[in-house]
């Protein structure tokens, strides 16, 4: 008899039929054991060490995913971590890494910021290839796998992904992960459909048995009966003549019916985003988070460190567009080797611009890596969490002070850089018609706008419902900013998660936004509305959900 569930994480659409290949976790608990010898056990960590960061090594050699477990294992603090515990505690070298990894793991996993969250099991990765070799144990779960497959495992980290071989991988399913884990990115680059955070999936599959999954709608059936599994064929079918036709309009421009184009860009946080990116023909790269440089690091990057990887941004964009956010860390994002005071409410408190602006090192070292790396293609500075004019001012007089140094120097970089700001506050909002006279664009960002606008905590579970981009106050907001804009002559983009929701695609066209930046694998959808319409029928469309005050009312709209 099958078995149904239904859940709500999906991390990568599709349809697949086949079977499970279930992963079950070899036992890496560490042995409680008294030492005899500090010296020994210093001594076999100091060889598991070794060992592990030359294989960790070589696989970031051929993947970008890679270099952040390189990171975490070149870090002195795990080294002195594991060494304290064994010297100053006298705990064996296997309890003391087990230990060292929980601390710097749960450093991690505290933050709010769900991409920063999901680094924790990198940290764990690690942590489980540096046991493997303290206990001697080699396994390889994925070696018997011939042919096509359902992977169902508790979670799934980079190391073992490097293991699999992929063509015989149709999906994923995975009790534990979120959907910025690396499984969620693995399946999203690879196009394989993917479940994230079933729980109890790994007590209801056995090896062998047939998995029929829509990862569009979060459906699994576990054994389908002949009824189930025809369904099953026919809603493959249909996905994959979708997912054709979706590609076809990759080499077509996002042009309305009646002549308007606008710009559809991809967000991304690292060179591996960009090069999958631009696999699917963007018009630029509309967000590079920046944070992620600092996040993944164990310092702050130095100027060359961030040229070096802004300038391999801009010669992979190709003369499009780069619009690089200047550090936004604060708030949910920390960084590993930064000690920020205690906050109240750290949303509101010492975050983004204000760092910068506090820590002028540490933002001049920035600007100029961007500037640089301006000479190597059309590369944007964008500046997150502005609320006054002020700001702008003294972030601008820091970028003249950067570029007389360049100049001075005799560093080539675009003397025209084009420098916006993200409108994400109601000050913003406000002021937006005052701010545009200071900046070439904006650029929305609908997570943290939508969250001040409606002072609802989008990571709050219990008010979850009241987070709503739909909200009529947010949908004036997105109005009057792109306005202003447009009065003031400057483009409006937006980089929130809004721009992807298919559902305001021709409310945004018809408010008149000039980019959307998204997911990569999200651009195809929002274009096939756009090219689908005409602009003067999404502007009477807007009109008409603006007529609606009430979220309620809103919904009730577009579901017809």
């Amino acid at each position: 008899m099958s078995k149904k569930l239904v859940v709500e994480k999906t991390s990568s659409k599709g349809i697949v039929i086949d079977k499970a290949y279930v992963i079950q976790k070899i036992d890496l608990s560490p042995e409680r054991y008294t030492i005899s010898s500090k010296e020994d056990e210093v001594s076999k960590f100091e060889d598991a060490l070794n060992i592990a960061k030359q294989e960790i090594a070589n696989l970031a050699k051929g993947s970008e995913i890679f270099a952040g477990h390189n990171m975490i294992i070149e870090d002195i603090t795990l080294h002195d971590a594991v060494i304290s515990k064994i010297n100053d505690d006298s705990k064996n070298v296997q309890i003391a890494l087990s230990e060292a990894i929980e601390e710097i793991a749960a450093i991690f996993h505290m933050m709010d910021d769900e991409y920063m969250k999901e680094r924790a099991a990198d940290v764990k990765d690690v942590g489980s290839r540096l046991m493997c070799k303290l206990k001697g144990v080699s396994n390889n779960p994925f070696e018997n796998i011939k042919e096509n497959v359902v992977i169902i495992a508790e979670d799934l980290t980079p190391s073992d992904t490097a293991l699999i071989d992929l063509n015989f991988v149709k999906g994923f399913i995975t009790e534990l992960g979120g959907v910025t884990s690396h499984v969620s990115i693995i399946a999203r680059n690879l196009g394989l459909p993917a479940l994230v955070g079933v729980n109890g999936i790994m007590s209801s599959v056995k090896e062998g048995d047939i998995i029929a999954m829509d990862a569009s709608k979060g459906n699994i059936v576990i054994n389908p009966d002949e009824n189930e599994l025809e369904e099953y064929r026919k809603l493959e079918e249909e996905f994959k003549k979708e997912e054709e036709l979706l590609k076809q309009l990759e080499n077509l421009k996002a042009v309305t019916k009646d002549g308007r184009e606008v710009q559809l860009c991809a967000n991304v946080g690292n060179i591996l985003d960009i090069e999958m990116a631009v696999k699917h023909n963007i018009d630029g790269i509309g967000l590079f988070r920046s944070e992620c440089v600092y996040m993944d690091n164990t310092h702050f990057p130095t100027e060359e460190e961030q040229f070096e990887i802004y300038k391999k941004a801009a010669e992979l964009c190709n003369g499009k567009e780069v619009t690089i956010r200047t550090l936004d860390i604060g708030g949910d994002k920390s960084l590993p080797y930064y000690k920020f005071d205690f906050e109240e409410n750290p949303f509101l408190g010492w975050r983004a611009i204000r760092i910068s602006l506090e820590l002028e090192d540490v933002f001049k070292a920035q600007l100029k890596a961007i500037l640089r790396a301006s000479a190597f293609g059309y590369v944007r500075i964008m500046y997150p969490m502005i609320i006054s004019i002020e700001e702008i001012v003294r972030a601008n007089q820091i970028l003249e002070e950067c570029k007389k140094e360049l100049r001075e120097a005799n560093i080539k970089f675009d003397e025209d850089i084009e420098v916006g700001m993200m409108i994400e506050t109601p000050a913003s909002v406000i002021l937006a018609e005052e701010f545009a006279k200071y900046v070439d664009f904006f650029s929305i960002g609908t997570n943290d706008l939508t969250q001040y606008m409606l002072v609802v905590d989008r990571g709050n579970k219990r008010i979850a419902d009241m987070y709503n981009s739909f909200h009529p106050v947010v949908l004036e907001s997105i109005k009057k900013v792109i306005e202003a804009g447009h009065k003031q002559n400057i483009k409006v983009g937006m980089c929130g998660e809004f721009a992807s929701d298919a559902r305001a695609a021709k409310i945004l066209l018809g408010l008149g936004l000039d980019e959307f930046s998204m997911s990569a694998s999200e651009i195809n959808n929002v274009k096939k509305q756009i090219l689908e319409t005409s602009y003067e029928e999404a502007k009477n469309y807007a009109n008409q959900v603006l007529e609606n005050k009430t979220v309620e009312s809103v919904m009730e709209f577009l579901k017809k």
